[in-house]
């Protein structure tokens, strides 16, 4: 890792509450508007890490502008709804319409991956296409996360895992987030909150001993998940304060359209004073340690 002084967020660097934080952007390469949120909010906050997504429009210049910034931690935003595919629609005929795009309905579009077994090495075949796009890239992999966090639906999931090692994943999320924090800091949307939390506890339970047994390491809570693109200020604020020990992950999709209180968020003076008050170390995937209870 380059000496802290090479990076925007160093004065973030020294470790000294026992807490460290990985601050994620996801989305990296959808939109000019997501990649120039994404340098600014590393540049100017908090941001460490930013998920690619490598078959999308803006890709190139995620890419591009990643290599001028090269404390940026940067992972594989795996796509397999909602998007593009990176093989050809004859080649995932049952992922994909005429045009490359996966289904945008999530429930139908992972109820057909769980139950059609003839999928599975089309999904197989797809994943492998976009770890090899982004190992074209020459950036290092940071880790690794899904699209709307289906990279734990447990038939991704499982590929994943029974091919770990030739993918090279060292790092992942893990989409475990703390409702009774939430309650305290927000109000309203309680059965999103409530529903997602039970999905994602669930999926994170059967993931952690593979996840373990394979040595992949993996921040232990990832905030902001129940907050369904509602990561301001205030909640970063009241959220700092109540890190636990170890190694978290806070989550967001910062543009300068659609996010732009995320953004504005990230690059808040008052979020960067409260973290280096706290003493709250900054960090990408690759610095996690490696003790799986912290």
């Amino acid at each position: 890792m380059p000496p802290a002084s090479s990076t925007p967020n160093s004065e973030f660097r020294t470790p000294n509450s026992g807490r460290r934080l990985i601050v994620n952007a996801d989305d990296f390469g959808r939109s000019r508007s997501v990649n120039e949120a994404v340098v600014r909010a590393h540049r100017e906050g908090i941001l460490t890490t930013a998920s690619l997504m490598v078959n999308e429009p803006a890709c190139g210049e995620a890419i591009a502008r990643a290599r001028e910034n090269p404390e940026l931690g940067v992972g594989l935003h795996l796509t397999l709804l909602c998007g593009r595919s990176a093989l050809p629609p004859e080649r995932i005929p049952g992922l994909v319409n005429a045009q490359g795009e996966f289904g945008n309905r999530p429930v139908d579009v992972g109820l057909s991956y769980f139950f059609k077994h003839d999928l599975r090495e089309q999904l197989r075949a797809e994943i492998h296409a976009q770890f090899d796009k982004f190992r074209a890239t020459g950036l290092p992999l940071d880790h690794v996360n899904g699209h709307l966090h289906l990279h734990l639906h447990p038939t991704i999931f499982r590929i994943l895992m029974e091919d770990a090692a030739p993918l090279g994943i060292r790092h992942l999320r893990l989409t475990r987030d703390s409702l009774s924090l939430s309650r305290r800091m927000t109000r309203g949307h309680w059965f999103y909150r409530v529903s997602h939390a039970a999905i994602y506890e669930w999926l994170s339970r059967r993931a952690r001993a593979p996840l373990q047994q394979r040595g992949i390491r993996h921040p232990h809570t990832t905030f902001g998940l129940l907050q369904n693109a509602r990561v301001n200020e205030a909640y970063i604020l009241k959220l700092l304060p109540e890190l636990p020990p170890g190694d978290s992950e806070l989550y967001s999709h910062p543009s300068l359209d659609e996010f732009k209180h995320e953004l504005d968020a990230l690059v808040s003076p008052r979020v960067k004073e409260r973290v280096g008050k706290l003493g709250i170390e900054l960090i990408r995937y690759q610095d996690l340690a490696t003790d799986f209870n912290r």
